[in-house]
C-alpha cells in the first residue's frame, strides 16, 4: 500500500470538488464520485426533490439504503451456505465410517 497522498478533482452536479485520498485508492474514489453524481442527477430529474443539499440527503438515504440491503442479502446468502456445508459435512461423516468399515 501507498502512503501517498493525491488530491483529486470530482465533479458532482456540476460542481468541482477537490478531495485528497491515499494514492492506491484514487480509482475507487473516483468510481464513488461517478455513482454518487448519477444519483444525485436522477433525483433532481425527477423534479420531486429540490435543493442541492436536499438531492444529496436523498442521494445518501438511497445509498445507505441499498448498501444496508446489500448487506442483509449478503449475511442471508452466507447463512444458506452455511445450512449447505453443515448438511454436506453430515453426509460425509456418515458415509466415512461406512466406508474405513468395508476397508478394514
Amino acid at each position: 500500500m501507498s502512503n501517498d497522498i493525491k488530491t483529486l478533482s470530482v465533479n458532482i452536479m456540476d460542481k468541482e470538488y477537490q478531495i485528497s485520498c491515499p494514492a492506491d485508492e484514487e480509482d475507487a474514489l473516483k468510481r464513488s464520485a461517478r455513482y454518487l453524481n448519477e444519483q444525485m442527477l436522477e433525483i433532481r430529474s425527477t423534479g420531486k426533490v429540490v435543493g442541492v443539499d436536499r438531492v444529496a440527503v436523498m442521494a445518501a438515504l438511497n445509498i445507505t439504503n441499498d448498501l444496508l440491503m446489500g448487506s442483509k442479502n449478503a449475511s442471508s446468502n452466507q447463512d444458506v451456505a452455511n445450512r449447505r456445508i453443515k448438511m454436506l459435512n453430515e453426509k460425509i461423516a456418515n458415509i466415512l465410517p461406512s466406508s474405513e468399515q468395508q476397508q478394514t
